[in-house]
């Protein structure tokens, strides 16, 4: 039964009370207070059935790639009285993984793995507290420059905008241009700001880290020489990042066709919080995890981010255990072709 069938079952047994109250003389007291008490026992168990499957998730921005996966997620894996996954705005990537070891309600977050990566230094056995469920597609760097920025070493000492504070940009980005050794005056302003600034000459470059494209780039009317600009994977970035690229597909008015810009990306995954078996919160995440492995050929058909095509659901996260109930979906699982050879 629906929430919303289960409430107008509560609704038809008030509105009883209060014809029966208006139709006849007042019911004894011990009959009046069990009508009531039925009333609030049905009440009761729909609070209990709408909360007893649900999972918090959560996302990023709403305006970000992450909270994007997040409803397609929700869309593939809900199913009445069975799951009930609730994408949650947050305030990007550093707040995902404090909502994930801290905020009441919170089950699972896509998170990058740099940040991950800097939490392991700071909050012991952090790893432990966290665990991975799937390694998802990376998030492109993109530094957009104004007409006479040549090059990186172009931009030390200009002002660069990292996007809000919280955002992948406002963490990754400055982690990038220090492992780079690039040092720009960094701003932390939305990008929409940014760019306008940008365009008067204000602000030489603004830098996003999310999955491509970006709306801002296709939809954007820009003046000859604003570009992307490219950047070469080395030794500085290996242990964090991918190689990756961008080009035309991505970007036709940016990209001329059939060239590539390098650029590199940060690794993003889907994390549980490491709740201990047996418990009411570990067996909402084992059924999560049994319709999202089992249902991920929905992610990938039309209709949804065509980079979920892409995903392999046994690639591992370097420092991270795997859920148990995923590894496990994995080892016994003789259907487990979509995605696994990809």
């Amino acid at each position: 039964m629906s929430f919303i069938k289960l409430a107008s079952t509560v609704a038809l047994a008030m509105l009883g009370l209060q014809f029966a109250a208006s139709a006849q003389a007042p019911p004894p007291r011990d009959q009046s207070a069990a009508a009531a008490a039925a009333a609030r026992k049905i009440d009761m168990a729909a609070k209990e059935r709408i909360n007893a499957w649900t999972v918090g998730l959560a996302g990023g921005f709403i305006e970000g790639a992450p909270l994007r996966l997040a409803a397609e997620i929700a869309r593939v894996v809900n199913e009445e009285d069975k799951l009930h996954v609730i994408p949650i705005v947050t305030q990007g990537a550093t707040e995902n993984i404090n909502s994930l070891l801290y905020l009441r309600g919170i089950d699972a977050a896509i998170i990058n793995t740099d940040v991950l990566d800097e939490y392991k230094a700071q909050i012991p056995f952090v790893d432990r507290r966290i665990v991975y469920i799937l390694n998802l597609f990376p998030s492109e760097l993109h530094i957009f420059v104004r007409p006479e920025i040549k090059s990186l070493e172009d931009l030390k000492g200009k002002k660069v905008n990292f996007n809000t504070q919280g955002t992948a940009a406002a963490y990754s980005g400055p982690l990038i241009f220090s492992r780079l050794g690039v040092d720009v005056d960094k701003m932390f302003i939305p990008h929409q700001i940014a760019i306008e600034q940008m365009k008067r000459g204000e602000i030489s470059a603004v830098v996003f880290v999310t999955s491509k494209p970006i709306d801002a780039f296709l939809k954007g009317r820009w003046d000859p020489g604003f570009k992307l600009l490219p950047v070469e994977y080395d030794s500085r970035l290996e242990d964090y990042y991918l190689p990756a690229s961008l080009d035309a597909t991505d970007y036709p008015n940016l990209v001329p066709k059939g060239e590539r810009i390098a650029t590199i990306a940060v690794p993003t995954i889907l994390a549980a919080f490491n709740w201990a078996p047996q418990t009411d919160r570990y067996a909402r995440m084992a059924r999560f995890v049994e319709h999202l492995f089992g249902r991920l050929d929905r992610l990938q058909s039309p209709g949804f981010d065509k980079k979920w095509k892409d995903v392999n659901l046994r690639a591992s996260v370097p420092g991270l255990v795997r859920f148990a109930p995923a590894q496990e979906w994995l080892d016994r699982s003789q259907k487990a072709t979509v995605g696994l050879s990809r």
